[in-house]
């Protein structure tokens, strides 16, 4: 069986440069994105853009599974984040042919008001090993909300796959305070992607010194760079 950093270091590289080239990621050191919360920030990441190409969706459900064969874990249920988790959990399931379910942030504001889809009458996952799949890991909120709707719901979730992170300390505290555990895995980390960039010539090496110093002060970077954040 093959450790799992055998098996990121092998599929990161490829899902990075079919990132890249989709703009699922996109990196500008010197011309920064505005985020939502208004930090001045040298990378931006949407994943739906992986959608477009067959190849890229098959490769992240490849990685996903070679990832579960490593750990050793056969889950009963695959179970995306709404929205951008769903078709990666959806690939996966198909391929493994295992049942489905997605979360949502939160329970709807009528019917059932269920938050969990697709667990039948019972509405439970009835002690079943759940692999929760995400598409980024950021701070890690929406994975730890989704995990504990999981347990509440019966599901047993030790794993959170997802296919990129860019490694903030907060999504490891917010993974580190669940109980019971749920560790988290994904295909791509932030270091392995500009390395990445920087072979294919997405970025100079400027640029990527510039990407390697916001992973160490994502918050006080733009700042320091010149790109204050911008008032809301």
């Amino acid at each position: 069986m093959k450790d799992l950093s055998v098996i990121t270091h092998h599929y990161g590289p490829l899902l990075a440069k079919e990132a890249l080239q989709l703009g699922a990621i996109r990196l500008r050191p010197d011309d920064p994105f505005t985020w939502a919360s208004g930090y001045r920030m040298p990378i931006y990441n949407d994943n739906r853009q992986l959608l477009a190409l067959p190849k890229a969706r098959s490769l992240v459900a490849e990685a996903f599974s070679e990832m579960l064969k490593a750990l050793d874990f056969d889950p009963d249920n695959i179970a995306g984040t709404a929205t951008a988790g769903i078709p990666h959990a959806t690939t996966l399931a198909d391929r493994m042919c295992k049942p489905l379910s997605y979360v949502r942030s939160s329970g709807k504001d009528h019917g059932l008001h269920q938050m969990i889809e697709g667990l039948g009458p019972s509405g439970s996952y009835e002690g079943a090993k759940v692999l929760l799949v995400e598409d980024l890991i950021s701070t890690g909120g929406s994975s730890i909300k989704a995990v504990e709707a999981i347990v509440a719901a019966g599901g047993v979730c030790p794993y959170t796959l997802a296919i990129f992170t860019y490694g903030l300390q907060a999504s490891v505290d917010a993974f580190a305070s669940l109980d019971p555990a749920c560790t988290a895995h994904t295909i791509l980390e932030y270091d392995s992607m500009v390395a990445t960039a920087l072979e294919i010539g997405y970025v100079d090496e400027s640029g990527a010194l510039l990407l390697n110093e916001w992973r160490k002060d994502p918050f006080g970077w733009g700042e320091k760079h010149g790109f204050p954040p911008l008032k809301k």
